[in-house]
């Protein structure tokens, strides 16, 4: 029987079938090298909506004397900008925001990365365990700043009444800068530490257990082996959680503004955030849209440049760490 070649059989086709045949060809390499893209396309689609329009467009009522009432005005240029950063508010709301993002962000992770170490390990019923951990992230931020608030009370609070046995007088939760800040912060982490722990928990399970077992037949201590294999295998992880607490964290609104009943930030705004001031001149008594767009975008910039320094320093940290260990392997 003889045996036809491809090259044989397309010639002997009819012009029809031929350009069927192309046809088909053709789709399939249409399919082959656009399919991925438009896969991916719906979640860039609704970002460019929901993500990209309004960043583009809130840069352009910036540039504007923009009013909630009167709406769009003339043209100022970068005046907003200027007019913002001479306002003390502004400064004051951005050290708050620092001083509560690093208050809150550090003891977040380590606690997460220590809750996640122990959830990790041998224990009876974990996955009640791991569901207890995320139950303050379904709270409502409105509850958890009312529950809060009392239990930071400045004269009859639970924290003071703790405080009081063991010989410190009562704080000032809401009069004293620094114990306003830690108020919140603890807000904040009672919120997101369970939601970074169970990001943690599953990178921790996805690392492979001979490396383990090998450390074990080395001799290796449990704390050894959390700091030689955990902490290295989770690095892209942590990256993931520090930059998005990051974020978080210069964004805080809920937690400040609710801890109290004004929700202006104290009477002296010591705990106001910037996110708060932003508020307040889009919605208080200015109803400026420009001068809040301009504290947005300039909050944008801070992320923006507290994030690739974050990235920068974890990138170093772990090169430095892989070529350290390099090092010692050839010795």
């Amino acid at each position: 029987m003889a045996v036809i070649a491809p090259e044989q059989e397309q010639q002997e086709l009819s012009p029809k079938d031929q350009r069927r045949f192309d046809r088909r060809q053709r789709l399939s390499r249409w399919d082959v090298k656009y399919s991925p893209y438009l896969y991916i396309s719906p979640f860039f689609i609704l970002f460019a909506l929901v993500g990209l329009f309004p960043l583009v467009y809130t840069s352009w009522v910036s540039l504007h004397d923009w009013n909630l009432i009167g709406g769009k005005g003339d043209f100022v240029g970068f005046e907003n900008y200027a007019t913002v950063v001479q306002q003390p508010l502004f400064w004051r709301g951005l050290r708050n925001t620092f001083s509560i993002f690093l208050l809150s962000s550090v003891p977040q992770v380590i606690i997460a990365l220590f809750l996640a170490a122990m959830l990790d390990a041998n224990l009876r019923a974990k996955t009640f365990w791991r569901m207890g951990v995320l139950l303050p992230y379904v709270v409502m931020p409105v509850a958890v700043g009312m529950i809060f608030n009392k239990v930071f009370a400045d004269q009859s609070g639970m924290a003071n009444a703790l405080l009081e046995k063991v010989g410190i007088g009562p704080i000032g939760w809401h009069s004293d800068v620094l114990a306003s800040h830690i108020a919140i912060a603890t807000m904040v982490d009672f919120r997101w530490t369970g939601y970074n722990t169970l990001i943690l928990l599953a990178a921790m399970q996805a690392i492979p257990q001979d490396l383990y077992e090998a450390a074990v037949v080395d001799g290796a201590a449990r704390w050894r082996q959390f700091r030689s294999i955990t902490i290295p295998s989770l690095r892209p992880t942590l990256i993931f959680v520090i930059i998005t607490s990051t974020i978080g964290g210069l964004q805080i609104f809920d937690e400040p503004r609710m801890f109290d009943q004004t929700g202006q930030g104290g009477s002296d705004r010591q705990w106001m955030t910037v996110t708060m001031y932003l508020y307040e001149l889009g919605w208080g008594a200015q109803k400026s849209f420009g001068r809040a767009s301009a504290v947005a975008w300039i909050l944008f910039l801070i992320i923006l440049v507290i994030g690739a320094i974050n990235f920068w320093l974890t990138r170093r940290i772990s090169g430095t760490e892989s070529s350290e260990s390099k090092k010692g392997a050839k010795r």
